[in-house]
């Protein structure tokens, strides 16, 4: 099966950039306060990509098909991001800040998709608003891969801007490859095959994937061994030109 999120289709979004602040564990917990101060660097924005459903899913576990509640399978991983504010003088929580991700499952297919025969179901989609921390948490599995891109996870930030309209970063996060080629060789992504396509080799990720990368260490997750993983992005509000709507726009869908 082939998938389009490395194709300029739709509207070409260049190498806009945004406000990142990378951090795990503790650091993301501790913000930017004067304890423990943290420079907020310029890191890239990445496409939307054409797999982008709206489904307003208000939900921390994003595992299952609400209309069902089945939940696919793959090892668990808990996703902790958390939201800051880079401008005004300094990094502060950006609370009420709706965050989505979303990202295929093992076999390299997205939900609610037609193309990819998933229309209705709802798995692996969710939004989580953040809280006076700016801290969102998600549960959901490791992901699997699809022809022509590394494993990825997109994520979407809708807020409100400094100058009080809508505010919207868009990009993906990124897994080690020594890791993802690790757990691809295990039940139930092995069914699927090694990825023909690593970080190294992925022309996203040559455009700054090397500072979306997260750092995922095995965990327990709900009575599983699984994966957490934590990252802090930091947003510019004053920053017109990345906060515009990511919207890919009307566009061809991939055939199998």
């Amino acid at each position: 099966m082939s998938h389009d999120d490395d194709e300029p289709v739709g509207r070409v979004l260049g190498r806009r950039q945004a406000l990142v602040l990378l951090g795990v564990g503790a650091l993301a917990l501790a913000g930017c306060s004067t304890e423990a101060p943290v420079d907020c660097v310029v890191r890239p924005e990445q496409m939307e990509g054409p797999y982008f459903v709206d489904e307003n899913l208000d939900r921390s576990d994003i595992r299952s098909d609400p209309a069902t509640g089945v939940r696919v399978a793959g090892t668990p991983l808990a996703l902790t991001l958390t939201v800051l504010r880079a401008d005004g003088g300094g990094c502060q929580p950006l609370p009420g800040a709706v965050v989505d991700i979303w990202h295929c499952d093992a076999a390299g297919d997205y939900s609610d998709i037609a193309s990819e025969g998933t229309t209705g179901t709802k798995h692996l989609r969710g939004l989580q608003v953040s809280g006076t921390s700016g801290r969102t948490a998600f549960t959901t599995v490791l992901p699997g891969w699809y022809e022509g891109r590394t494993v990825h996870i997109h994520v979407k930030i809708r807020t409100t801007g400094a100058d009080g309209k809508a505010y919207e970063f868009t990009s993906q996060l990124y897994f080690p490859d020594e890791l993802t080629a690790r757990y691809l060789a295990t039940a139930p992504y092995q069914a699927h095959g090694p990825a023909d396509t690593t970080n190294k080799t992925d022309q996203l990720y040559q455009q700054g994937g090397d500072q979306l990368l997260l750092t995922p260490t095995e965990a327990d997750v709900d009575g599983t061994r699984g994966y957490r993983a934590a990252f802090t992005l930091a947003l510019d509000l004053t920053n017109t030109k990345v906060g515009t709507d990511d919207a890919m726009g009307p566009m061809p869908m991939p055939t199998r």
